[in-house]
């Protein structure tokens, strides 16, 4: 099927030459990362004429951790690869944003805030960052939403989270988060998940619905979800930067587009994987909890302060967090308009 929309014209270049662009996302062909490449190498090869090639290294074939990734995207041995905010934070630690919680009410603001300038802000701090080196070509999704997950008890406010031990990667703001809602963070390895499930290291954890499902984590005793959406599961689009601006004019709208393209998929992907994997939480005697209005304010006012922390100690925390919320003023008010329009 990857073949079936290339166009077989000659490259566009006058001496015959194409260019491969190397792209990696250490995940599976089950993860939205791959559709979201599958979409963008077909959108590109066919719409440059051949001029570009996109060879997809799905796994850790290239690269395993996001230091390493990002060194490789920063060299040029990797000219693309697909980053979580924790993945990145090490070398851009203001990613880290998209991970304070509550801040975006749903896909339809996280969407149009990660198509607008607050994303052409970040890459201009990560050009910075890098030296000039690596560039970010778009924010997708990666797994929906975070909500809060455990073996213990139904969740229903801030109180419940007293005293549970809560699994997240081993970086500050997510701890913070988990302190400001009275629980206990406990770092540990993703692949260690289950096993820690299942002998009470944990008792929760931050995690969007198809991978609770993906890991099989109900079997480790996994059964109450609290569906809370703190932080948009965001996916960073990294590339070489001097790749990118090798290109002629025409092929870097071509990869722009391209990138359009894959944003659309990642949007898409986890809607649509998400309705089974709810059903089949439900079926197998899954408790799912959606918080009232005023609960979910209750979450919001306990986890203020993680704001503080992270303007506090992140450096260009101040810088984006105030435009990320300077976009979702904006897109709100525009929605706002929208429904005044479109309701009557």
């Amino acid at each position: 099927m990857i073949a079936a929309y290339t166009m077989a014209a000659a490259p566009v270049y006058a001496d015959g030459h194409s260019i491969t662009l190397r792209a990696t996302a250490n995940s599976n062909e089950n993860d939205e990362d791959y559709d979201g490449l599958i979409v963008f190498k077909n959108y590109v090869e066919a719409a440059s004429n051949g001029a570009i090639n996109v060879e997809l290294f799905i796994g850790t074939q290239l690269c395993s951790t996001g230091a390493e990734c990002l060194e490789g995207v920063s060299e040029g041995s990797i000219d693309i690869y697909i980053s979580t905010s924790g993945g990145a934070a090490g070398i851009f630690p203001y990613v880290q944003v998209l991970d304070l919680p509550y801040l975006m009410a749903d896909d339809r603001v996280a969407e149009a805030v990660l198509q607008g300038d607050f994303v052409r802000e970040m890459r201009d701090m990560a050009l910075e960052t890098s030296d000039d080196t690596i560039r970010l070509m778009t924010i997708g999704n990666t797994g929906g939403w975070r909500n809060f997950a455990n073996t213990v008890r139904p969740v229903q406010t801030p109180a419940d989270m007293e005293g549970l031990k809560i699994r997240t990667v081993v970086a500050d703001l997510p701890q913070e988060l988990v302190r400001a809602l009275g629980a206990s963070p406990t770092p540990i390895p993703w692949p260690e998940l289950f096993t820690s499930f299942q002998t009470g290291v944990v008792e929760g954890s931050k995690n969007g619905i198809t991978d609770i499902m993906g890991m099989k984590f109900p079997d480790a005793g996994l059964q109450y979800v609290t569906l809370d959406g703190h932080a948009y599961m965001g996916a960073l689009w990294w590339m070489n930067n001097e790749q990118f601006l090798g290109l002629d004019e025409a092929n870097r709208r071509v990869v722009m587009d391209g990138f359009y393209a894959l944003q659309q998929a990642t949007f898409a992907s986890p809607k649509r994987n998400s309705i089974q994997a709810y059903a089949d939480f439900v079926a197998g005697g899954g408790n799912l909890y959606v918080p009232s209005p005023e609960e979910k304010a209750m979450f919001a006012e306990a986890a203020a302060p993680v704001q503080d922390w992270f303007r506090a100690n992140v450096d260009g925390g101040d810088q984006i967090l105030d435009a990320l919320i300077a976009a979702v003023g904006d897109v709100e008010a525009d929605l706002a308009a929208a429904y005044d329009a479109d309701l009557n």
